[in-house]
Formats: C-alpha cells, structure tokens, sequence
C-alpha cells in the first residue's frame, strides 16, 4: 500500500457523466447495459452507495468546482461566476499540472433573445484554472455545434478543424491521454466533464447506424452511449496502466444528475425511471466509483453520505494543501474513506437548488431540502421517509410518522435553519 506520508503527490483523473443514475451501471445492480470498464474499477476499488448531487449539470458542477453550496455563489444556469476559484486553481497552486477536457458550458448560456443581460456572462475556460482544455461549447450557446459526430471544439483558444467524420468523445479522451503521457513524470490533475450521455440521443461509431445517418436522434441510442463512455473511461485505465502510473493515481467517476426523464433502465428487476431536474433520488442519487491501485480497499461498497461540495476538500487533503481560511467551504474531505478509514463522514446533506435565471428553465422554482440516508426534509416543511418512499409520494406531516418521524424532522430543520 502506498505511504500517506510519501514525498510524492498523487495524481487524480476526476471523470464526471452527463446525465447518468446509478442504476445504469452494472455493478450497482443495472441490466440494461454493458459497462465493464466502470465495473471493473468498483470491483478493484470503492462503490459509494450514498453518493448525491444537485439534479441539473450546472448546480451540481458549481458546487463541484467550489466546494460551496449554490446560494453562496450561484449565478445562472450555463453561468460561472468569473471570480470564483476552481478545484483546478487550488491544484495548480498546490503544484499540480492541469487539464480540463469535454463539456465546459459555464459562459453565455443564453441565446441572444432570452434575457440577453446574461450574454458574454461567466468564465471563460483560459480562467478556470487549467492549464490546457480541449472543451466544447466554449462560447455563445448558438455557437455551440454538435458534441458528437462532427464536433465543434476549441483547444487552447483555438478551434478544430477537420472534424468531419469525427466523434467528440473520442477527441476529448485522446487529448487527455495526450495530456497524461506528457506530464506523466509530474503531479497532474484531470477533470473530464463528459459529454455522454446527454441528448441529443445519436449514433456512436459502434452503433449500426453509424455509417449510415450519425446525426439521427432517438432515444434508443441511449444505450450505445452508456456503453461508449465505458469503452473511452477503458482507453483512460489503459494509458495509465501502459505509463505505469496507476498506483500513484486517484481515479474517480461521479455523475451530475440522475438520467433524462425519458429513459427507462433496469435495475434488477425492476423498472427505473430517469429522473433528471428532479429533487428525489431519481435525479439526485448518482453513481460514484473510486480506484486507486495498492491504496483503496478493493471491491468495497461504502455507504456514507456524499455530496458534490465534498471533491474539493478531498482533492486538497490529498495534495496535503490547506484551502483558504478566510472562504467559507462546504465540503467535507472523504479521503480518509479512500484509505480504509472511518473517516469523519457526514450525518446530512443539505441542498440549495435554484436553477433560475435561465433559457429553457422556466419551469422551475428555488427548492431546498436537508436528507440523511433515511430521511428528507424541504424547506417547506414536507418530510420523506426516502427509504420506503424514493419518489417521495407519501409525505409525513408534522405529528405525524411515530417518534422516528418527529426525530428526524427537528435534527433536519437545524439543518435547514443553519443554511439561512
């Protein structure tokens, strides 16, 4: 097993899916789809079986990003406050070298005739903190262009040309392994934002069609691209194990949200609902996988509580780095647990989510809920037994539900009265 007191800082790959539910993952019970590379990482690493993000991509990379729960420093949707420091600034400043590749979307969501004052608004990525990107939708969101066949991404302030016939998932992976085999002897970090599996629901080059229209939407491509971000997370795990370095680095896979709401999985026998843009388990329960050869516990299912703010401290411990103490930071390191510790895990996770202001996010309201592992509580006084109710139809009001009930609702609404 590798020293906690070794001299030599560990590398990370963090890789997080674009609308992914653990129940699309074999080794948290999925059948629908083939994903061997992921599952192979859970058998020879850890699978966390309470890991939570926020139930849209932004919030949850937000919060990712910061280590700051979203009304600390939440803008709008597609929008990164250009002051803020990323996971990728506090790296590069604890002497690691970094790269971003795949899904950026933090700059000028909106297109030019909704709510224009948020246009040329947030981050650019030369701003993020990353040495190198290899990113698509870098600009206006009319700029954008395909994520898929023929993609439109800029590397390092300049965009690709001759894309044709080519798929974006496989340019984003080939950068990063690039990236890896140049700064393998020095301390690197990657963050790879895939863009799989989010809609438009198309062909991948190991899909029949393929050849034959690549362009073409239908939802039943969803899983050749489940499939497809397994086969590029395999190409990953393959170049690290070829340089020799996957001893001396921290692999982690998360998820942003649960899966598009018109997909249906299976998770052993029963029928699962994506449940993407929803507060219940079915948009916020995510898979989280971490491998880290000769150091974590193999083929170990965690089951303490996780949210998105807790990457950043995690990160920071490990590069044995202190974040800045005049921040306020929400996370909470889960390293220990990465060592076969106890650790200090959470007893609850809180949520901020308000997707607002935003094009195409009309439908949707300010929402904030504490949860345990048994429990769930929202603002507005609502209380889920999450364990027997996970869509959350049957809500317990106060007086109700037994002394567990009672318990559970004056623990979570010091939660939520802290938060104000």
């Amino acid at each position: 097993m590798k020293s906690k007191s070794s001299t030599q800082k560990t590398n990370v790959v963090l890789i997080m899916a674009d609308d992914l539910g653990y129940e699309c993952l074999g080794c948290y019970g999925g059948t629908s789809y083939r994903t061997p590379n992921l599952d192979s990482l859970a058998a020879t690493g850890m699978r966390f079986n309470h890991a939570y993000a926020l139930p849209l991509c932004t919030p949850t990379r937000v919060q990712m990003m910061t280590g700051k729960y979203n009304f600390r420093n939440w803008q709008a949707f597609g929008i990164f406050d250009p002051n803020e420091k990323t996971f990728g600034h506090h790296l590069k400043g604890a002497g690691y070298k970094t790269c971003i590749s795949g899904k950026w979307q933090l700059y000028s969501y909106n297109p030019p005739d909704y709510e224009p004052e948020w246009r040329g608004k947030g981050m650019r990525p030369d701003e993020s903190g990353f040495d190198e990107y290899c990113l698509w939708h870098t600009e206006h969101t009319e700029m954008k262009g395909s994520r898929y066949a023929h993609p439109v991404i800029q590397q390092n302030g300049k965009y690709l040309e001759n894309t044709e016939g080519k798929y974006g998932p496989d340019i984003f992976t080939a950068y990063i392994n690039d990236f890896i085999e140049r700064h393998q002897d020095e301390p690197f970090f990657v963050y790879y934002p895939m863009a799989l599996t989010h809609g438009p629901f198309q062909p991948t080059p190991h899909s029949g069609d393929w050849k034959v229209d690549r362009h073409r939407s239908n939802r039943t491509y969803f899983g050749d691209m489940v499939e497809y971000m397994d086969t590029v997370i395999g190409r990953i795990v393959q170049k690290l194990d070829e340089l020799g370095l996957r001893e001396n680095t921290l692999l982690l896979f998360f998820g942003d949200n649960g899966s598009p709401r018109e997909v249906t999985s299976r998770l052993g026998d029963q029928e699962i609902q994506g449940g993407k843009g929803l507060s219940t388990d079915a948009g916020t329960r995510v898979p989280l996988i971490a491998n880290w050869k000769g150091t974590t516990p193999s083929g170990v299912a965690c089951d303490d509580l996780i949210d998105c703010s807790d990457f950043l401290p995690t990160l920071m411990e490990l590069a044995e780095t202190q974040l800045p103490e005049d921040e306020i930071f929400d996370g909470r390191s889960f390293l220990p647990q990465l060592y076969g510790e106890r650790g200090n895990p959470r007893e609850w996770i809180f949520a901020h989510h308000d997707p607002l202001p935003g094009w195409g996010k009309d439908g949707y309201y300010l929402q904030r809920w504490a949860q345990d592992k048994c429990w769930k509580l929202y603002d507005d006084g609502r209380l889920f037994h999450i364990q027997t109710d996970v869509l959350e139809e049957h809500p317990i009001s106060a007086g109700e539900g037994g002394e567990d009930a009672s318990d559970a609702r004056k623990k979570l609404q010091l939660v939520l009265a802290r938060m104000h």
